[in-house]
């Protein structure tokens, strides 16, 4: 089964908004790592990318739009721009896969409750196979509600739509 890398919203505006991104590090760390990993696998890597409102941390062509230094694309890897929380959402990212005779996504990213979860389920409703790994993917504390609470939750509830292992599990499974 042919497997894509979903890296979605890992932009510096991200990073950039109060309160922080939730262990922002670690989550570069690892989703670095399944880069790495992935590109070794000869896995396709797939960039979403938000495109917020002028003036929003995420505006286009601005420096806070831009993809995290930290993982920055490479050649050959694909992009797609996103205006709402569905990646399929009126973008190419359906067909970019058809053409690339995907069946499995990979899921990591920003923002757990909305993009991801988001991505998860239509992904699943389009007749993919997902894996969400766990802690590649994060969100921002909430005032009644905790990032680790949320994150913890999505890991729970997506387990409907998705494999939900850890990026370590991950990679070993696929050895």
């Amino acid at each position: 089964m042919k497997k894509a890398l979903l890296i979605i919203d890992v932009q510096n505006g991200m990073f950039s908004i109060e309160p922080p991104i939730h262990r922002g590090e670690t989550l570069l760390k690892n989703v670095k790592r399944v880069i790495g990993y992935a590109k070794k696998q000869d896995i396709p890597v797939i960039y979403i990318q938000h495109v917020g409102p002028k003036n929003s941390p995420l505006e286009k062509e601005s420096e806070s739009w831009n993809i995290h230094e930290a993982i920055s694309p490479e050649c050959g890897d694909i992009i797609v721009h996103k205006n709402t929380p569905d990646s399929f959402y009126q973008t190419n990212l359906h067909q970019q896969l058809t053409n690339l005779h995907i069946e499995h996504l990979i899921l990591s990213g920003i923002q757990t409750e909305a993009c991801v979860d988001t991505t998860c389920r239509r992904g699943f409703s389009l007749g993919y196979k997902v894996t969400l790994l766990t802690d590649a993917h994060s969100t921002f504390n909430k005032s009644n509600i905790s990032a680790d609470q949320i994150i913890s939750h999505h890991n729970e509830v997506l387990r409907w739509f998705a494999d939900t292992i850890t990026t370590g599990e991950w990679i070993k499974d696929n050895l």
